[in-house]
C-alpha cells in the first residue's frame, strides 16, 4: 500500500531537499576557499609539509563526500570517519612534540577504533546488505 502524501509534505520535502543542497553548495565553496588560501600559503612559503599534504588530503575527501552526495543522494559514512582519520593523523603528527605518551597513544587508540569501525561497516554491508529497504528515488530539479 501506498502512503498518501498531500501537498504540505510534498512542499516540505521541496524545501528541505533545496536547503540541503544549498548547503551542500556552500560547504563545496567554503572548502574550495580553504582550498585555495592554503595553497596560496604554501606557495608563499615555498615549502610543502607532511601537514600540509595531509590538510589537503582532507580537503580532497570533503569534496569527494560532497561528490558522492550528489550522485547518489547518499552519504556513506565512511567518508566522515576517513575524514576523522585523516585529521587525527595531522593532528598526531603536527603536534606530537607537545603531547604526553598517554595523549599520543590516546590519539593512535582513537584513529585504531575508527580503522576497525570502517571495516566493521564494510563488512556488514557485503554480509548483510540494504535489501529489504527500498531505494528512494530523489527529485534532480
Amino acid at each position: 500500500m501506498k502512503p498518501v502524501i498531500n501537498k504540505t509534505d510534498q512542499l516540505a520535502h521541496l524545501s528541505l531537499m533545496w536547503i540541503e543542497r544549498l548547503g551542500l553548495a556552500l560547504v563545496t565553496l567554503a572548502t574550495f576557499f580553504s582550498l585555495a588560501h592554503e595553497l596560496s600559503r604554501m606557495w608563499h612559503a615555498g615549502i610543502v609539509g607532511l601537514g600540509d599534504l595531509l590538510q589537503l588530503f582532507l580537503y580532497l575527501e570533503v569534496f569527494s563526500m560532497i561528490n558522492s552526495y550528489f550522485g547518489s543522494g547518499k552519504l556513506p559514512m565512511r567518508y566522515p570517519i576517513y575524514i576523522a582519520i585523516v585529521a587525527l593523523a595531522r593532528y598526531l603528527l603536527l603536534d606530537m612534540k607537545e603531547m604526553t605518551e598517554t595523549h599520543m597513544l590516546a590519539v593512535a587508540a582513537a584513529i585504531l577504533i575508527l580503522a576497525i569501525s570502517v571495516l566493521v561497516m564494510r563488512f556488514g554491508h557485503a554480509k548483510f546488505p540494504y535489501e529489504d529497504i527500498p531505494e528512494q528515488k530523489r527529485d534532480l530539479l
